[in-house]
Parts: structure tokens; C-alpha cells; sequence
């Protein structure tokens, strides 16, 4: 079984690492229905991944994540996380180490964002200073002040802010799993990707396992190493990248529900670091809008086609221009991949940008 090391591998979880999870023929029927919520799921989520659960409404996302923390019963199957079945486990100490963060996040408002994040390891028995130094230490990681917001109660915080605690509060115990229910979904879509960006950032720095659930298929391709895509009844449609997905849909269901312009989407799944840029020229740089090499091709093109021709400048951390971008560069290295990609779509389509009417110097 693959494990990684994690932010606190000295917790007291029985899982001190990340784990493998697998869905053995999942199944679940709620009393009262006749058609299952889930027929037969069956997929393996390695140590460190992120899996992302997406699909229309009656799919069984939710359903299956609450199986695996068993907030519902299984009907059939198993759930396996770090080679042993979830069933062996009493619910309560189980849920105690799994993670678990949703869309309205559920902070406990008459306690302090302190008291929130210390909540699972207080139930642990954890000795009250090691508690304080976890806490500071991920509301640090989290992008939060632990002296000016630990004090604060969730009322006083903004929606981002609260989402922020509700992921330290899951980190806590350096759970070996974290389950995410559409965790951004009541944030604006500004602040939506800006959380999106600092999770990632964050999951490089723990390599937690986790199991994302979203209606977004855009969140999924951003967030996700591999995306699950069900069908209605929680049948598994797809499991794949979403490199895979978008080049090579399974059937004309997971077609649609990627969306025709997917060729698009695949714009996000390339940073411009890993681009072959124009050499820096000075009289371009100068005025030039600037991105990080971290934003995506599909970031750049969005500013291109609103820079009336005008280059992009590509700098590193430290603010350093790396290289330009023009609209006819980046065309035809689209045209050079798709050329080279042999049995896949092009990843956009280099007319379609043609026909903008832009071209780059």
C-alpha cells in the first residue's frame, strides 16, 4: 500500500499517513425506494490523490461519501481505506479520522476559530499544548493569522475566511483521508478560485487523500487527479484524468456532460510554465500585462484575446519576466500539439483562434 508523508506524521490516527481508499460493487438502496442511489461502484483513490465525484443530480455523489465516512449504511460491498474496511471500525472513531468539509462548512458559532479547529483533537485526548501549536500551525498554512483570527468567532469572519477554518479544522488530526462536499460552492466566484488555487497549493504541501464532490465540471478538472464521472443511480460513466476524459471521452454521456468545447478546457489542465515561451524583448515588455507562469494556457488566452494583440509578459515567484506570449505564438504551439498528439483532438482549436480576428506581433 503507498503511503506519503504528511504535515504531521506524529498524529495519534490510526492512519498517520495518507491512505488508499477502494470502493469494492458499492451499493446503496434507502428504504422506501425502488431504484438504488448507487448499483455498483467500484473504484480505487491512490495515497495523495485528489478524486473528484462529479455528475447530474441523482448520481449518488453525496451518497458515496457519506458511505465511506458511514454517515449511511452500506446496502452492499465494501469500503476499504488503508486496506481495512471501514466496517471494522466503531462510526464515531472513524469519522473521527476522516476529514470531512461541506459547501456551508458547519463551524460551531458560539466557539472561536481556536476552539473549532481544536475540536477533533480535544475529542482525541491530545495534551492541550500540542492542541495550540496544531492549531496555530494550520490556521498559519491556511493563509490565516493565528492571533488575530483565533480569537474571532465564525459570525466575524467572511465566507472565505470560514471556509479557510472549516479545512484546518479537517486537517486537525492529520486524517489519513479528507471528504470535500462541494466545498466552495456558496463562495463567490472570485474568491471560489482563489480558494480552488490555495487548497491545491495546500494538498502539494500534505498530500492528504481526498474525495471531492462538485456539479462543476471545471472545478473537476482543476482539482481533481482523477475524476469520477456517474451516471444517474451512481453508475461510474468514466474514471480517468482529466487529461483522458477531455481527449478521449468514454460515450456520448460523458461527452455531453464535459461539454463541446472541451477542446477549451484542456487549456487548463497546461500552466504557461510549461510552455515554450518568446525570449523576454524589452520595448514588449514594458506595458505589457503580466501573469505567473503558474496560471493556465486557458488563463492567458482569456487575456489575449482582451489585450487588442498586445504580448503577454510570463514572470516566475520573484516577479521576473520569463518570457512573452502572443495570440500567434500560442495558436500555433495549440496547431504543433495537436499535430504531435497522435489519436487525440487538437486541445483547441487553432482556426477557432484564428477566427478571432487577434493576432499577436
Amino acid at each position: 500500500m503507498t503511503r506519503y508523508d504528511t504535515a504531521q506524521p506524529e498524529g495519534q490516527s490510526a492512519y498517520a499517513e495518507a491512505a488508499e481508499l477502494e470502493l469494492r460493487h458499492v451499493s446503496k438502496l434507502y428504504p422506501g425506494q425502488r431504484e438504488p442511489a448507487i448499483a455498483d461502484l467500484s473504484l480505487t483513490v491512490g495515497a495523495g490523490e485528489v478524486c473528484v465525484l462529479v455528475g447530474p443530480s441523482g448520481s449518488g455523489k453525496t451518497t458515496a461519501m457519506r458511505l465511506i465516512n458511514r454517515m449511511v449504511p452500506l446496502s452492499g460491498g465494501e469500503i476499504l481505506l488503508g486496506g481495512r474496511s471501514v466496517l471494522d471500525r466503531e462510526p464515531r472513531e472513524l469519522r473521527r479520522e476522516i476529514g470531512y468539509v461541506i459547501q456551508q462548512i458547519g463551524l460551531f458559532p458560539h466557539q472561536t476559530v481556536t476552539e473549532n479547529v481544536a475540536t477533533v483533537p480535544r475529542l482525541l485526548g491530545w495534551p492541550k499544548e500540542r492542541t495550540r501549536a496544531r492549531v496555530r500551525e494550520l490556521l498559519t498554512l491556511t493563509g490565516l493569522d493565528a492571533d488575530e483570527m483565533g480569537p474571532r468567532y465564525p459570525a466575524q469572519l467572511s465566507g472565505g475566511q470560514r471556509q479557510r477554518v472549516g479545512v484546518a479544522r479537517a486537517l486537525a488530526a492529520d486524517p489519513p483521508l479528507m471528504l470535500m462536499d462541494e466545498p466552495f460552492g456558496a463562495i463567490d466566484p472570485i474568491n471560489r478560485a482563489n480558494l480552488q488555487d490555495e487548497f491545491l497549493a495546500l494538498q502539494a504541501k500534505v498530500r492528504k487523500t481526498v474525495v471531492f464532490v462538485t456539479h462543476d465540471i471545471d472545478e473537476a478538472i482543476k482539482m481533481g487527479d482523477r475524476i469520477a464521472i456517474l451516471r444517474e443511480g451512481g453508475v461510474l460513466a468514466q474514471y480517468a484524468t482529466p487529461k483522458e476524459i477531455l481527449a478521449r471521452p468514454a460515450d456520448e454521456f460523458v461527452a455531453q456532460f464535459v461539454g463541446a468545447d472541451r477542446g477549451i478546457k484542456r487549456l487548463s489542465l497546461t500552466t504557461l510554465g510549461e510552455l515554450e515561451l518568446l525570449a523576454p524583448d524589452g520595448r514588449a515588455v514594458d506595458g505589457a500585462r503580466r501573469l505567473s507562469e503558474r496560471a493556465s494556457v486557458k488563463d492567458a488566452l482569456s487575456v489575449l484575446l482582451t489585450a487588442h494583440g498586445e504580448p503577454l509578459a510570463v514572470v516566475d515567484a520573484e516577479g521576473s519576466v520569463t518570457g512573452l506570449l502572443t495570440l500567434s505564438h500560442l495558436e500555433r504551439l495549440i496547431t504543433e500539439e495537436a499535430d504531435g498528439a497522435a489519436g487525440e483532438e487538437p486541445a483547441a482549436s487553432a482556426s477557432a483562434l484564428a477566427a478571432t480576428g487577434e493576432s499577436g506581433p
